[in-house]
């Protein structure tokens, strides 16, 4: 028997940034007065909800996967006033295909390229887009914009990465590099979030057990957070940056304050930092030499 639990756990990113910012989680649990099991969907909608005081209407575009490219998450985002930007296959939208093929054969069907130098390599990055095609078939359907991408190598025409997307930013030659840069960045969510937060040093998977009620969604609260503080004293304390850079791995740095502060007493953090980086000396050991 396999006990778990799920949460949505949406982040800010970007993609000129390699970290990310950790918002509020959304845990997916059956809510108060409702039979129905809960699920992503569901969690995603209370989360566009409660969100949309935090941001400035339309400042922010939403990255989603497959499962969001439905026509009444799409619509909460917009009456939200959320951009978005959803992963759209071919298998699971035939409406959105069939709509892409026809416009295509009518010449429709825009086409755009343009060459980038990546880690040394040139690639080639094609793109076809189309703009008012309906997300599904029943009536009314929403009228979204189409976007496909694929990346290929220049030396060799190996393909790298090949994706489509649906979106509400109308579709030009210009905006169609920040659209495709856009949706490749939903990659850092999970590895820069995900992966940092289970494999890290973080062990978010392992660490703390279930409780009887709310410990479980207290605890992961406390763990992103930790991380979220983390992230933004990188960013903005000059100390901790360079101790963070001194001693490389993040879970090494943790390790070295486990280590660090069981022996010694620290009259603040900075005087930790400082220990770290420079040698000041700590106060004393925090348990008598003589105690037994």
């Amino acid at each position: 028997v396999t006990y778990f639990h799920s949460a949505l756990l949406p982040t800010i990113v970007h993609p000129d940034q390699s970290r990310v910012i950790s918002l509020a989680p959304e845990f997916i649990y059956p809510q108060d007065g409702h039979d129905k099991q809960d699920c992503e969907i569901a969690a995603a909608k209370r989360w566009i909800t409660k969100a949309s005081a935090l941001f400035e209407n339309q400042a922010i575009t939403l990255l989603g996967d497959d499962l969001y490219s439905r026509q009444p998450l799409v619509e909460q985002a917009l009456s939200h006033q959320f951009n978005f930007l959803f992963v759209c296959l071919p298998q699971t939208h035939s409406t959105v295909m069939e709509w892409v093929e026809f416009l295509d054969s009518s010449g429709e069907v825009g086409t755009w390229e343009h060459r980038l130098y990546r880690q040394g390599q040139a690639e080639r990055w094609s793109y076809r887009y189309v703009n008012g095609v309906p997300l599904r078939q029943e009536p009314p359907a929403l009228m979204v914009n189409w976007c496909e991408l694929r990346v290929t190598r220049e030396r060799d025409g190996k393909q790298l990465y090949h994706n489509s997307w649906i979106t509400n930013h109308e579709l030009t030659p210009d905006l169609l590099p920040q659209i495709g840069a856009a949706g490749r960045s939903r990659w850092k969510t999970e590895n820069e979030n995900h992966n940092v937060l289970k494999t890290k040093g973080y062990h978010l998977e392992h660490n703390f057990g279930h409780g009887h009620q709310h410990l479980s969604m207290f605890l992961l609260t406390l763990n992103l957070l930790a991380f979220l503080f983390h992230t933004v004293l990188e960013w903005s304390d000059q100390s901790y940056h360079r101790a963070r850079q001194q001693r490389g791995k993040r879970q090494g740095f943790f390790q070295d304050l486990v280590s660090l502060t069981t022996y010694f007493l620290f009259e603040s953090w900075q005087h930790l930092l400082d220990f770290i980086l420079d040698g000041s000396p700590p106060l004393q050991t925090p348990w008598p030499a003589n105690s037994s």
